[in-house]
């Protein structure tokens, strides 16, 4: 005599892959709507406002805030699913879990305060140095430093032990997990920490390619992507790392040619 029993790891499996439809569908639609209202943010910035008023800084965090979700919330997939895998099985033992949202919104607001501190960044650098349309640096001096700046910084220990927490999300949640709303929300702190410590010189170079340049946005976010999920990720950063170093040392070589 069949109870049902037997089919309830069938029901779960599908509440999973739904779940997990869900999350990419949420995701996708971040991206979408995070790259066109950076766009969109970006046009309106062309506009005569005055530099340095409130409208002026408003807009220019929407811009970062939006691009940074775009870029990053999408690397984060991993983590997320691991997350939500984690948490159904927690609270079929009785544990008190918390939706996969409540994780993503800890993670998010890491990625905000970085948004934040690029805003002030980015203001600070208008008064010192002119930039493109594209809001990109125009000095090769600035350029320079930074492209050596993240090179080294691709090659570092700290990079790497970022990367690694990053690369391993079973292993980051097995090590910190806390129950409950609190909780997720803490991990997804936490687990955006590390995102930040791994990423975060990686997003600077926006202001040497150009802040609005949609190439670099794409190219950068795929290159995080790829750096977090391919089995030769190491070698992969230690390559850029190197690339971006002689790329520097080229630019700050210009100005004396």
């Amino acid at each position: 005599m069949n109870d049902g029993s037997s089919a309830l790891p069938d029901r779960i499996t599908r509440a999973a892959s739904h779940q997990n439809l869900i999350v990419l569908a949420a995701l996708a639609l971040v991206t979408v709507l995070g790259l066109w209202i950076t766009l969109r943010t970006g046009d309106r910035l062309m506009l005569p406002l005055q530099a340095g008023s409130v409208a002026y800084a408003a807009l220019l965090f929407i811009m970062w805030w939006s691009m940074m979700l775009a870029m990053m919330l999408p690397t984060a997939a991993p983590a997320i699913f691991t997350y939500g895998a984690m948490s159904r099985r927690f609270a079929a033992k009785g544990v008190s879990s918390a939706s996969a949202a409540i994780f993503t919104l800890g993670y998010a607001a890491i990625w905000t305060g970085f948004s934040i501190a690029a805003t002030a960044l980015h203001l600070t650098l208008e008064n010192f140095t002119p930039l493109t349309g594209m809001m990109a640096v125009t000095s090769s001096v600035f350029g320079g430093s930074l492209l050596v700046v993240a090179g080294f910084y691709q090659m570092s220990p700290l990079k790497n032990a970022c990367l690694h927490k990053c690369q391993s999300p079973l292993m980051f949640f097995a090590r910190n997990w806390r129950k409950g709303r609190l909780g997720a929300f803490r991990m997804g702190l936490s687990h955006g920490i590390y995102c930040l410590g791994c990423c975060w010189v990686l997003m600077g170079l926006l202001f040497y390619g150009g802040v609005m340049e949609l190439r670099w946005i794409v190219g950068i976010a795929l290159y995080v992507a790829v750096e977090k999920l391919i089995p030769t990720r190491r070698r992969v950063s230690k390559f850029t790392g190197l690339l971006l170093v002689g790329w520097g040392v080229w630019e700050l070589g210009s100005v004396l040619r």
